[in-house]
């Protein structure tokens, strides 16, 4: 059974013819190649057309550059003419300006001679109060300027009208002798502190109140909580400048030693 299937197998048996005819072929297709003259290698034909595609790359873009610096001419001009209008108006910019600042300057300088003029310091025009006199005062309520106090002279005289003059300015002192004088008052609160929680308060704002003098007006009072359920007494009153004195006040409150402990003055008003 192997020598059937081994003659079935007949490659082998005619290789010799095969590679006879093989050689033969590639004989011919050499022979062929050497009569038309294709022996030029292909990758060196391709890599000549590359190098003259390069080439024309190379002449194209050396055009490009001749035409930009061509057309570059005309814009560089505007540009220069643009600068030199920039200059002229930056120039015509800084003489405004300094024409400004001049201008500025005299005004001030103006200003404080007017300033110089209204106060009335320096020479110059006369001051601007003067030349605009104050409107005169209204008449007083009374008739004291009918009172002739400084009259003419007395040499030569005559009684009748030195008696005239005498009784007009009796009448003046009396008059203004029956005006009530003006009373400095002032409007004080005190705080009055106790020692602690267990001082009675209402005992305290009694005692107090006993301080009585003449120009001394008693006034509201409350309680004013402190710290720790302590509370003191703010108290205001009325004196008058001249009777009562505020340091002999509080010396007196603070002679209730039980009570009192420090008196403070926590405002203090003219009336």
């Amino acid at each position: 059974m192997a020598v059937s299937a081994l003659a079935q197998e007949n490659f082998w048996i005619n290789k010799s013819t095969y590679d006879a005819a093989e050689r033969s072929h590639y004989e011919c297709l050499y022979k062929e190649s050497r009569v038309s003259g294709c022996s030029e290698d292909p990758a060196r034909g391709s890599l000549a057309d590359e190098v003259a595609k390069a080439r024309q790359h190379i002449k194209k873009g050396l055009q490009c550059l001749n035409n930009i610096s061509d057309d570059s001419a005309v814009p560089t001009q505007d540009l220069m003419g643009r600068l030199t209008l920039l200059e002229k108006d930056n120039r015509e910019l800084h003489s405004t300006v300094k024409k400004l600042n001049n201008h500025i300057a005299d005004l001030e300088a103006a200003i404080k001679k007017l300033e110089i003029t209204v106060n009335g310091k320096g020479s110059g025009p006369e001051p601007y109060l003067a030349v605009c006199p104050a409107k005169p005062a209204p008449a007083a309520a009374d008739d004291d300027d009918d009172l002739d106090l400084f009259g003419a002279d007395s040499e030569g005289e005559d009684a009748e009208a030195a008696k005239i003059r005498e009784e007009r300015l009796a009448a003046y002192v009396a008059k203004k002798s029956k005006k009530p004088a003006v009373i400095a008052k002032s409007s004080i609160v005190l705080d009055v502190k106790p020692w602690d929680d267990e001082t009675d308060m209402k005992e305290m704002e009694a005692l107090v109140r006993k301080i009585s003098c003449d120009g001394l007006l008693w006034g509201a009072a409350k309680l004013v909580p402190l710290a720790y359920k302590i509370h003191k007494l703010q108290i205001s009153c009325v004196v008058e400048d001249d009777k009562v004195s505020v340091d002999w006040l509080t010396e007196e409150i603070e002679k209730h030693e039980d009570f009192v402990q420090s008196v403070d003055i926590a405002a203090f008003n003219k009336i």
